[in-house]
């Protein structure tokens, strides 16, 4: 085992600092930096899948962060990835592990790309109804995002105190996502905080919550919550009239082209951003709401099937830990 800038297809590779313990097999020639080892099998004592799967789970991962040392960024080195012992059972059963480990990846890649094309099948269906919304080739109205909505307004100023204890979530950009808004790891405020931001900005089921500051600026999202929650200002909210329907909006917003508009427009050095006034002039065609209605109904049916089909990842990736806990912890 060797730091080296050299390696081969085949090669298997460990990262040793930041995201420290991730295994990799390369598939190409190149050369890397120093926050890898490469790992040889010199006694060909290993299934190479085998080791990789060994390597990669949680509990190689737990013994990987107890070693790792470093000041500022925690790291491994190759007198500490030496040291760590691993079962070596016979060739022909690391064979079998690595055969079912890699039978329930392959379900769960089968089950990714399926996501991959209910997304394909709803950028099809909008540019079949309503075209490129930069181009406008089917000449909709076109109106601003300020005349089509009753509240364009962002989440508090002023970061309040939070943490795992409160009675209300405390949404950030971070738990924004184009398919909706993502929980997990997500803070609290407490009572009197959550009143005094949502007395301002008050997001309800069903309204846009819009990224407006960061690398991730520019992506839409629908409020699936039923439950009221504080918004930083990283986020603005967008409250809809009659005129325009959420599916449609959200659609156009995270269009390839519209969001390449947007994001070329917006402001900042350092951080990219778009102020409330950016937001409220940004323009996108307007088709006829019994039009926009129509695409609804068809992606929210795609929508309920993406989350059957991420249920069944969600179970496959706790088959697949429990199977990698079974036989190497």
């Amino acid at each position: 085992m060797s730091k080296s800038r050299l390696v081969h297809k085949g090669d298997f590779i460990l990262s040793n600092s930041m995201s420290f313990g991730k295994p990799y097999i390369l598939d190409i020639d190149g050369c890397i930096h120093d926050g890898w080892l490469v790992i040889y099998d010199c006694d060909k004592v290993f299934n190479k899948d085998y080791l990789f799967y060994i390597l990669s789970s949680p509990v190689m991962y737990s013994k990987f962060s107890q070693m790792a040392v470093g000041g500022v960024v925690n790291n491994l080195n190759s007198s500490l990835v030496r040291s760590v012992t691993i079962p070596i059972p016979p060739k022909s059963i690391q064979a079998e592990i690595a055969s079912e480990l890699d039978n329930i990846n392959n379900l769960i890649n089968i089950k990714k790309a399926q996501l991959k094309d209910l997304d394909n099948l709803a950028q099809s269906i909008f540019y079949e109804m309503f075209g490129d919304p930069v181009e406008n080739e089917k000449r909709w109205d076109v109106k601003k995002l300020g005349e089509i909505c009753t509240k364009i307004t962002d989440g508090t100023h002023n970061s309040p105190s939070n943490g795992a204890d409160g009675e209300y979530m405390y949404v950030t950009a971070k738990n924004i996502k184009r398919d909706g808004i993502f929980v997990d790891n997500i803070t609290y405020v407490k009572a009197d905080v959550h009143k005094t931001i949502y007395a301002r900005c008050n997001p309800e089921y069903g309204d846009i919550l819009y990224i407006k500051d960061g690398v991730t600026t520019g992506i839409a999202t629908i409020n699936t919550l039923k439950e009221e929650f504080s918004l930083l200002s990283s986020v603005a909210l967008l409250k809809l009239s009659q005129c325009v329907v959420n599916y449609y909006l959200k659609a156009v917003l995270n269009n390839t082209t519209k969001y390449n508009q947007i994001r070329s427009e917006m402001g900042g050095a350092a951080i990219t951003r778009l102020t409330i006034s950016k937001i409220e002039n940004i323009k996108v065609p307007l088709p006829p709401l019994p039009l926009q209605q129509k695409f609804a109904e068809k992606i929210e049916a795609i929508e309920k099937h993406k989350q059957i089909v991420n249920v069944t990842i969600k179970d496959l990736e706790t088959l697949l830990a429990s199977r990698m806990q079974f036989w190497f912890e």
